[in-house]
């Protein structure tokens, strides 16, 4: 299990060395999330978002096999444990494309909305809400920074803190 580095209040680091590790981090932040939160993903085409998002849907009983990135539905929802809304904007134009979406239904409190590439259409993201940094180190491990950035997300990301410690 990766060692968790306090950065401030509503920031952790951690370095994943294995995809496992990446995968254990998704099902660990999946027991914390509950229906009305949302994750933002961001990192670099084959930083292991959509694994991630597989854990955290894996946890929540979600089939594996009905989980994969959306990159050409825009949005694809699970049924689980929770709901899960999950949203790829990597291949959008532009961001306004994003608020075409259904922002109301995506973000619905009946839900839990996870976005891959949420750093392209950050203007349109709730103001709270968890953010999932993922840098490649090499071909296997990961840094990956959790950020809270509201009240709702700063209660994800404590009990987030509890289950790593």
């Amino acid at each position: 299990m990766p060692a968790w580095q306090s950065i401030n209040e509503q920031e952790i680091r951690g370095q994943l060395a294995t995809e496992s590790e990446t995968e254990s981090a998704g099902r660990q932040l999946a027991a914390c999330l509950r229906a009305g939160d949302v994750v933002a993903l961001i990192g670099d085409l084959g930083a292991g978002k959509t694994r991630f998002v597989k854990a955290i849907a894996a946890a929540l009983e979600v089939p594996p096999e009905e989980v994969n990135s959306p990159t050409f539905t825009l949005i694809q929802e699970y049924a689980g444990r929770e709901l899960l809304r999950h949203c790829d904007a990597y291949r959008l134009r532009d961001p306004d494309e994003f608020a075409d979406l259904g922002l109301d239904e995506l973000f619905a409190d009946d839900g839990i909305a996870l976005i891959e590439w949420a750093d392209r259409v950050t203007e349109y993201l709730p103001q709270d809400r968890i953010e999932i940094r993922l840098q490649i180190d090499s071909p296997t491990s990961r840094t990956i920074t959790v950020k809270s950035t509201g009240n709702r997300s700063n209660r994800v990301l404590g009990e987030f803190r509890s289950c790593t410690e």
